[in-house]
């Protein structure tokens, strides 16, 4: 045999050997962790048998959500959290949850891997001088923070508040909980749990690791401990416990068979917990009145938000009875919805309106603040109810009074609540309970993470309830309880609160055997669609929203009517009301023959109450003035003896018919010439498209449509923005309507300013979608007058869209100065010369340009304010905007042929019964329908 390569090579060959030697002994310790001890005390076994010591915990599993949850868990998640001090919590600085079995000796590189950093501990205020506050621009803040902000998260939350208000609330938390005087470390749990005491150890078992006793593997931890396992099944909803090999936590839902039962000395680790029966959570029970001696009464708690004023009195009209009550409570940034609503409390005596509003964000702290302050005031009130059903203007019943009314009254110890249905472990991630937020200046700021107290189950869903009158008094009067005051704290600055704290303070308190798994409502979920983070300018957070119920879902809520399902949302009728009439069908019968107003929907986007209050749309104001100015020139024009003259702007309405875009309703109010006299007149106006095709290249086949507009609704796939009203602050979205395509094509989407300059770019991909968009990257504010979107394929423009950025005649509600028209028309400041460069030569097609005519046209009217600004914004509007019809809501008639609003069919004034509230009908106890 030739050895002489292996001569010349024998340094690799040495090397090989010992890489492949190295890799096997790896290997081997890697694949015996499972039976190999720390303990020397513990046997080691070929078979991979190992001892398992279990112990019983003081919960109830009777949510079948929660028996399945840990068993459809397959894969396999790394999460750090916290610092590596020693900690008895579940969430403890050195946790590291997992599905993977990680050896000992590599548990450092995991760490290093996710960046684990040690949080320093807040000092008292006495010792700021000390403090180093170099990652903090202090040059920005107008107070010392008590402490060195330890979380990058709390710093960047600190810089992007917008108030030193906030910044500085933001920093005390973060200081609080550094300091460990912000969250209790542990909480009772109150749950009786008869025939069981704290600490019963039920021995030591013989476990299998093919096939385990506990199913359910959450942590392999150096610092685990009896304890600690305790807590973290405990918080997880599951009723037994095991440590093995000291640093391995096991859970499950049966008690092992005593088959594997071994003597308590072949197990050197004492466990200790509680265990509790299982409770029963069917919602089925035979209706039985014998132990009832009335029937339930129910208040509605109704949480208000936005403007759809007609909904919520159709929404009154279908559920009232004078045996039930309404506490409404409206958003405090809702003062249209809040103005209307008050005449309510004069006509119905069991109706009340909550003064003290909240503004009630999305997954705000400030919800769950407003739904216990409700609940206390209807406690203390002297109505006399048994149950609270919080509703919003979203929500439809799907049975009728009695069928709600029959179920609760054979229910009134129960608490309907619905439960996330997953394993708890990772709700609790996704759902963000283990990070800390901060609600101010309307916003949830992330500051970091956070250590659940421990000793207590975990658990959430829905935020829609429906509670019974003894738990809500004990959350109401129990002022001194340890377990509420620990989780009021806890979920003040929790994202979604209102989405765990009921089901939390019901699973640990005495009212635990009231917990049922239904909460009454069927949710339209689309997750493709509804979980598009579309609320990240309000929080720190990606979320999910439910979708709006269409006609084509009408199968889903038919298929509840056997079901203990009472309320379904979410429903829009400015998005689909045709299915709000089938539901009203369904449950009370036909509509009258020929009902006025039965097709149409009206919805209020502005009122003259609003200006100087919140969201006030000032570009909405200016074009409305001057379509009103138009549509006074066309009634002058018809009338031969009278003439109008200035407009005030009283309201503008979005006016759909038959779940079809219409048009829009200015309700202004005008003088008449040489007469003290005022007239009232309703103009209908709509948007005119300004789409077309340049060239019929392949892409050109699949568009329907192109317009900008803004408030796009990723989850409705809908521009909300109806009338397109555009100004320099709005943030521009292009919006493409188009046929399914089996070829996909990247378009190229070019944004030109009035200049013809090209000031930003994006992609468009037509693929299968209906329905695509491209928002405009540019800082505001924007350069007023006509743009164009164009579309650019194999370097040629085939398709563009006009549309107007409307200057402003208003700004924050008063007349436009000439100081503020320099900085508001002046133009965005940034620079975009380059994209400009390379794309001129295509939108101009090789024509050549004087662009400078533009740029001086541009500049002029960007100086223009008073009667010069309102010409300028005419000659625009009358390119962009069509005026449809007028018609006299009160005033002289003979000034123009206009007909009476009240006697048109699209009028905001004309009849609409199915949203009126007319009187009750006291053989029923109900308002009459029509």
């Amino acid at each position: 045999m030739d050895v002489r390569w292996i001569r010349r090579y024998r340094l690799f060959w040495i090397g090989g050997c010992s890489v492949l030697s190295i890799q096997i002994l790896i290997a081997y310790i890697f694949f015996t962790l499972d039976t190999n001890s720390d303990n020397p005390s513990q046997e080691y076994q070929l078979s991979g048998k190992g001892r398992l010591n279990v112990e019983a915990m003081d919960d109830h599993i009777g949510i079948e959500s929660a028996l399945n949850a840990g068993r459809r868990n397959n894969r396999i998640d790394v999460y750090a959290v916290g610092d590596d001090e020693e900690d008895d919590s579940i969430g403890n600085s050195n946790a590291v949850y997992h599905k993977i079995k990680v050896p000992p000796d590599k548990q450092d590189l995991i760490n290093k891997g996710l960046k684990i950093d040690k949080v320093p501990k807040a000092v008292n205020s006495s010792a700021n001088k000390s403090i180093s506050y170099t990652d903090l621009r202090m040059e920005e803040l107008d107070f010392t923070p008590l402490c060195a902000i330890p979380s990058r998260e709390a710093i960047s939350a600190i810089h992007r508040a917008r108030t030193q208000n906030c910044k500085q609330q933001i920093a005390n938390i973060t200081c609080l909980i550094s300091s460990g005087e912000l969250y209790p470390k542990e909480l009772p749990h109150s749950c009786p749990a008869p025939g069981f005491t704290k600490g019963k150890a039920l021995g030591c078992y013989q476990d299998d690791k093919y096939s385990r006793l506990l199913s359910n593997f959450y942590s392999d931890k150096e610092n685990n401990s009896p304890m600690n396992c305790i807590n973290l099944c405990l918080q997880s909803g599951f009723p037994y416990a095991g440590v093995q090999y000291g640093r391995e936590c096991f859970c499950g839902v049966t008690e092992p068979p005593s088959s594997s039962k071994l003597p308590d000395s072949s197990c050197n680790m004492k466990c200790s917990g509680l265990v509790k029966e299982p409770v029963e959570e069917s919602w089925s029970r035979t209706l039985d009145f014998k132990h009832s001696n009335s029937k339930a009464r129910i208040v509605f708690l109704l949480t208000l938000n936005g403007r759809a004023i007609r909904q919520v009195r159709r929404l009154i009209k279908t559920l009232y009875h004078t045996s039930h009550y309404f506490y409404i409570h409206v958003d405090a940034r809702q003062d249209y919805l809040m103005r209307e609503l008050l005449s309510l409390e004069m006509k119905f005596p069991n109706i009340r309106l909550s003064r003290r509003r909240h503004p009630t964000i999305w997954g705000g702290a400030s919800l769950l603040t407003m739904l216990l302050e409700s609940m206390t005031h209807l406690v203390e009130s002297d109505w006399d109810w048994d149950f609270i059903i919080n509703l919003s203007e979203s929500d439809l019943p799907l049975k009728t009074n009695d069928q709600l009314v029959d179920f609760l009254t054979a229910n009134k110890d129960r608490n309907f609540v619905k439960s996330h249905g997953r394993e708890v472990q990772k709700f609790i991630q996704k759902q963000g309970l283990d990070k800390t937020f901060v609600e101010c200046d309307t916003h949830m700021w992330r500051t970091g993470d956070r250590t659940l107290p421990q000793g207590i189950v975990i658990d959430g869903g829905s935020d829609w309830l429906g509670l019974s009158r003894p738990f809500v008094e004990y959350l109401a009067t129990s002022t001194t309880d340890p377990l509420l005051l620990g989780l009021v704290t806890v979920f003040r600055h929790t994202l979604l609160p209102a989405e765990s704290f009921f089901h939390t303070a019901l699973r640990n308190s005495k009212f635990c055997r009231s917990y049922v798994d239904n909460n009454l409502h069927v949710t339209n979920w689309r997750r493709r669609l509804g979980c598009k983070c579309q609320y990240k300018h309000i929080v720190d957070w990606c979320g999910c929203s439910p979708n709006n119920f269409r006609a084509e879902d009408w199968p889903k809520l038919l298929a509840t009517e056997d079901r203990p399902v009472f309320f379904a949302r979410k429903f829009e009728p400015i998005i689909d009301q045709v299915i709000i009439n089938q539901v009203d069908q369904w449950l009370f019968g036909m509509f009258p023959k020929d009902m006025a107003g039965l097709d149409s929907y009206w919805e209020n986007v502005y009122h003259w109450d609003d200006l100087g209050r919140h969201q006030t749309d000032d570009g909405l104001i200016s074009l409305a003035n001057s379509l009103s100015r138009r549509a006074v020139r066309i009634a002058s024009e018809q009338a031969g003896n009278c003439s109008l003259s200035d407009v005030k702007v009283l309201e503008v309405t979005t006016y759909h018919n038959k779940d079809a875009y219409k048009g829009s309703l200015i309700l202004f109010e005008s003088k008449v010439k040489n007469s003290e006299k005022t007239v009232k007149i309703e103009t209908w106006v709509r948007p005119i498209d300004s789409f077309t095709i340049l060239k019929h290249v392949p892409p050109a086949s699949k568009l329907r449509n192109v317009f900008v507009s803004s408030d796009f609704d990723q989850k409705e796939q809908q521009s909300r923005n109806w009338l397109r009203v555009l100004g320099p602050f709005t943030e521009l979205v292009g919006i493409f309507i188009m046929w399914p395509a089996e070829t996909v094509y990247h378009v190229t989407v070019l944004w030109v300013d009035p200049r013809m300059s090209v000031v930003s770019k994006g992609q468009l991909i037509m693929d299968d979608s209906l329905i695509g968009f491209v928002k405009l990257n540019l800082k505001p504010p924007l350069l007023p007058g006509v743009w164009s979107l164009k579309l650019i394929w194999n370097s040629s423009v085939f398709a563009q869209s006009d549309f107007l950025v409307t200057p402003l005649e208003f700004f924050s509600g008063l007349p436009l100065t000439l100081r503020q028209a320099q900085f508001v028309h002046g133009g965005s400041s940034e620079r975009f010369s380059n994209l400009d460069e390379e794309w001129s030569s295509v939108i101009n097609a090789g024509k050549k340009i004087d662009r400078t005519v533009f740029e001086r046209k541009a500049y002029s009217n960007a100086k223009r304010t008073g009667k010069d600004l309102a010409i300028i914004i005419d000659s625009f509007s009358q390119k962009f905007y069509e005026v449809v019809d007028n018609c006299i809501v009160s005033g002289i008639r003979s000034c123009g042929l206009m007909s009476l609003c009240q006697e048109t069919a699209w009028s905001s004034v004309s009849p609409d019964p199915k949203s009126e509230l007319r009187g009750i009908n006291k053989t029923t106890g109900r308002i009459y329908r029509w």
